[in-house]
């Protein structure tokens, strides 16, 4: 079954551990929320979007927008992560991969010719109502954060 969440859909509620305590949508509301959901802490497209949508925390902030990643490792390693590259954005936990299947990014993927289910590289900007507004799939990291900033500006 394949989820396809468009613009104009409610988002999916979540509740995710961090390394700090929990993150929600719910405890969101009124806010804009930038989720992302990316495959693996400490790799270097992952650590290159975390760094991205950091360096702008401050203009999301200032926007009204709070980011959120999302991956399927521990809340300890997303800890060891953020410390390592004094990362400015919550991330969340979802090992049992839960809130990955509801927003339609576990997929399949395919390398060299093999075929394996993964995260696809995606990016939901919710509004403080909790619609989705906007979504971006096949994300390529450069220039990302910054294009997703605009689309914020422009809610």
């Amino acid at each position: 079954m394949t989820i396809d969440l468009k613009p104009g859909d409610k988002a999916p509620d979540f509740d995710l551990p961090t390394d700090n305590g929990r993150v929600s949508l719910g405890a969101l509301t009124g806010r804009t929320v930038v989720l992302y959901f990316y495959p693996k802490d400490d790799t270097p497209g992952c650590t290159t979007q975390g760094k991205d949508f950091s360096a702008l925390s401050a203009e999301f902030a200032k926007a009204g927008a709070v980011v959120v990643g999302v991956s399927k490792d521990t809340a300890a390693k997303h800890g060891k992560f953020r410390a390592k590259h004094d990362l400015q954005i919550e991330l969340g936990s979802d090992a049992e991969s839960d809130v990955i299947e509801r927003y339609g990014a576990w997929v399949e993927k395919k390398l060299y010719g093999r075929e394996y289910m993964g995260i696809d590289r995606s990016t939901w900007l919710i509004d403080g109502q909790g619609v989705i507004r906007r979504v971006w799939r096949k994300v390529k990291v450069g220039g990302h954060a910054q294009e997703v900033l605009e689309a914020v500006k422009a809610l």
